[in-house]
């Protein structure tokens, strides 16, 4: 069964693709997105693929062989957050289209041994790629517990945060995602909510192991910059601290900066930069999230640069 990505009509109608376009899918995965890409595009136009995660780019190299020939598809390992580095070393000053898909992919979470799934036992891991700084074992076994109740609320924005990390603590060391998900049971069981009281702990560690924010804070700017005029960026999130990030630097970079008369309040004057497409963000049908579950908490949201 071929894989879907997250709003793949929406992303492949928001980047428009042309014949002898150049694209980049920053977040590689199974590499749904960047096949409708390519196939768009055909027969001459290019892609950059990156992805820190060697199983994905795996993965990736397989369903875009079919694209590869006449030097079609450059795939890398590396960051998104490398955008501007990478286009440089293949020569390319602007591009057509970028498209990023925050987060953890299907891939990740379906594979126990990667540790992003609390529904399933595996080793407390997180990381998307080997060159992570330190794994979500690392996290829960070696953070006081202040520290970790403030990522908790941080990243998780858990109202049990100070519970959760106190039973981390005294449940110490923990080595599994089951263990971890017993330990946070015990502290916050949140009987008859819908949402599963280990949800938000994940999703913490899986930024914090990440640097996702970060990431997302350093890559605007250079996708931005390496958009040519009429060129899109195509950005879906999935959870609320990512999308504030994404739509406030927009909106930022959507509005003229213009001193009024007679004062000096900016340093720097500067028109438009982009223009917001979709004003609110895009998200996915009924029927998609009827196949695709995950898809429920999809925000696209795509701007053209001037």
């Amino acid at each position: 069964m071929q894989h879907i990505p997250v709003l793949f009509k929406e992303i492949i109608h928001a980047l428009q693709p042309q014949r002898g376009g150049r694209y980049v899918d920053g977040t590689l995965g199974a590499g749904g997105h960047a096949r409708g890409i390519l196939e768009a595009c055909t027969p001459d136009g290019q892609l950059l693929g990156l992805d820190v995660d060697p199983q994905a780019l795996a993965l990736s190299r397989e369903t875009l062989a079919p694209y590869a020939e006449g030097g079609r598809t450059h795939l890398v390992q590396a960051s998104y957050a490398t955008i501007t580095k990478q286009l440089a070393a293949l020569n390319w000053d602007t591009v057509d289209g970028i498209v990023l898909d925050l987060g953890a992919s299907s891939m990740q979470f379906d594979n126990a041994e990667r540790g992003f799934s609390f529904m399933q036992d595996g080793p407390l891991d997180m990381r998307f790629g080997p060159n992570a700084f330190q794994s979500a074992e690392d996290i829960v076994n070696t953070f006081d517990q202040k520290d970790l109740a403030d990522l908790i609320f941080r990243y998780g924005e858990d109202r049990d945060s100070r519970k959760i990390a106190r039973a981390i603590v005294m449940n110490r060391p923990l080595h599994t995602t089951r263990e971890l998900v017993a330990a946070i049971e015990k502290a916050s069981p949140r009987r008859g909510d819908r949402v599963h009281p280990a949800t938000q702990t994940f999703q913490a560690l899986r930024i914090a192991v990440n640097e996702e924010l970060s990431s997302v804070e350093s890559v605007l700017p250079q996708a931005v910059s390496s958009l040519k005029s009429g060129g899109r960026c195509a950005i879906i999130s999935f959870h609320s601290l990512e999308d504030r990030i994404v739509k406030d630097f927009f909106r930022e970079q959507s509005k003229d900066i213009v001193n009024p008369p007679y004062e000096r309040i900016y340093e720097e004057e500067r028109k438009a930069v982009i223009k917001i497409i979709n004003k609110k963000p895009i998200v996915a049908s009924d029927e998609e999230i009827k196949d695709n579950p995950r898809a429920r908490s999809a925000k696209l949201r795509v701007v053209e640069k001037l």
